[in-house]
């Protein structure tokens, strides 16, 4: 397992290139408090006290890009997923035509049920998170579609976000493929990429006082099948409340020579 973690201001951009094959996690952390490479963050923290996760994943809640590249079919496989809670908005586009943006545009803080909230009101769990019962996790008695169907608080989710994973058997609506093109993925975002233009909802502009250098993206590779080089390039593109910091976007793209890339 390989993580790799890197750290924005907005406006930024970076590029990553990862192997045919691919499958893994991009996320953000916020509220992170840095002394000489040691240190935690309030949401999406990896546990490690560094910079580095050294393998780790993202501690629950925390918004999730998840991809499978080249999967079943030579086709990519990706989505949203609020399955382990949430803590910042996300988009993922396609550049491909016909292949559908998904993603979470709502603050789900500012609508998160007292019983779900994390972090001082920085993040939201998912009830599987904060209950631990089968019925939430999706497990026992309930490890199938056929047992384990949406509660309140995934309806909740699904209500906000309909395109974004919401509990564990919400493929049908939260999954989607394409074959082998570039995805760009935003944190924070403006604007809502399903229709082009300006969200009506668009998230609350920051404060005056914004956190400095807090939000960092997470690319965690699962699969060791083939071989490649990493490289990562994102731009930060919008505002979101003072707590939660500064936005970023990453594409992820298909380099030459069949070999993904996040640019």
């Amino acid at each position: 397992i390989v993580l790799l973690l890197l750290s924005f201001f907005q406006g930024q951009s970076r590029s990553i290139y990862g192997p045919t094959g691919w499958s893994g996690r991009f996320w953000a952390r916020s509220g992170c408090n840095f002394n000489g490479g040691k240190g935690t963050c309030v949401t999406g923290d990896c546990g490690s006290g560094e910079i580095e996760c050294r393998g780790a994943g993202a501690t629950p809640p925390a918004t999730l890009a998840e991809f499978t590249l080249d999967g079943d079919g030579g086709k990519d496989f990706y989505d949203v997923s609020l399955v382990d809670g949430y803590n910042l908005p996300m988009l993922v586009q396609p550049s491909a035509p016909g292949c559908p943006d998904t993603g979470c545009l709502v603050d789900l803080n500012e609508r998160c049920p007292s019983e779900l909230r994390s972090g001082g009101g920085l993040a939201c769990r998912s009830a599987c998170e904060a209950f631990g019962k089968p019925e939430f996790c999706c497990n026992g008695a309930y490890g199938n579609p056929d047992t384990c169907h949406p509660s309140q608080y995934s309806q909740l989710f699904k209500s906000a976000c309909p395109k974004s994973y919401s509990y564990a058997y919400d493929d049908a609506t939260s999954t989607f493929t394409c074959n082998h093109t570039d995805y760009t993925i935003t944190f924070c975002p403006q604007s809502n990429p399903y229709s082009g233009k300006t969200n009506k909802h668009a998230l609350r502009r920051p404060s005056h006082e914004q956190l400095e250098d807090d939000v960092w993206l997470a690319s965690l590779k699962k699969t060791s099948g083939a071989r490649g080089s990493t490289m990562a390039s994102w731009s930060a593109s919008g505002g979101f409340q003072a707590a939660l910091a500064i936005a970023v976007v990453v594409v992820l793209a298909a380099a030459q020579g069949g070999h993904p890339r996040f640019r």
